[in-house]
């Protein structure tokens, strides 16, 4: 079996790993438990388990990219951002796990800097919001419009990964697919308020 074949099984694997049983469940020791390859082989094919999770949400984030883009991206500016938003939740409520391990590894990437393949997927994502969002606010100059857009992505974003949890279950009015939804418009309705006091 080549090296190849190896990794594709490894990830596979992995990936069937994170979704049944958390993404905390993933070392190498679970991995090679359930794959039947020695913990040498997983690091010798990935250096470290951190390479192996980068993998992982390289598959997440083009899964992802290839549901929102697949979407038809008609109605007003307005209507399109609450569809891709209301997508991406329910591609997170239905991948909570791989989402979590997506989340996570943001969350405690202190001391390295994402590679330009891993920042390409996650800008192709915000860019399908893009064109959608300067229709709706054609008069902010552009640096502003980016970083209003990054803000919004980065709310989202954090959002996103409580619901990957039990963490807002106590809240027993707050309804999970349309959290995102309301943060989505409240941020939109500030922005056009602001538009007009300036």
């Amino acid at each position: 079996m080549n090296k190849d074949n190896i990794q594709e099984n490894l990830v596979n694997k992995g990936r069937e790993l994170i979704k049944e049983k958390g993404a905390e469940f993933l070392t190498a020791r679970k991995l090679s438990e359930a794959s039947g390859y020695s913990v040498g082989t997983i690091y010798n094919q990935f250096g470290n388990m951190d390479n192996f999770i980068l993998i992982q949400n390289y598959l997440t984030l083009d899964s992802l990219y290839a549901r929102l883009s697949q979407m038809q991206a008609s109605g007003t500016p307005y209507q399109r951002l609450n569809l891709y938003t209301r997508e991406f939740i329910n591609f997170v409520l239905e991948n909570k796990n791989l989402w979590f391990l997506v989340h996570n590894f943001h969350l405690h990437n202190n001391n390295r800097r994402f590679s330009k393949i891993y920042l390409r997927r996650v800008v192709q994502i915000t860019q399908l919001m893009e064109n959608a969002f300067k229709a709706l606010f054609p008069d902010i100059p552009l640096p502003e419009r980016i970083l209003s857009l990054q803000v919004l992505w980065l709310s989202l974003f954090s959002l996103s990964s409580f619901l990957t949890t039990d963490a807002l279950d106590s809240f027993s009015k707050i309804n999970k697919n349309s959290l995102c939804e309301l943060l989505l418009n409240t941020y939109l309705a500030g922005i056009k308020v602001l538009e007009k006091t300036q």
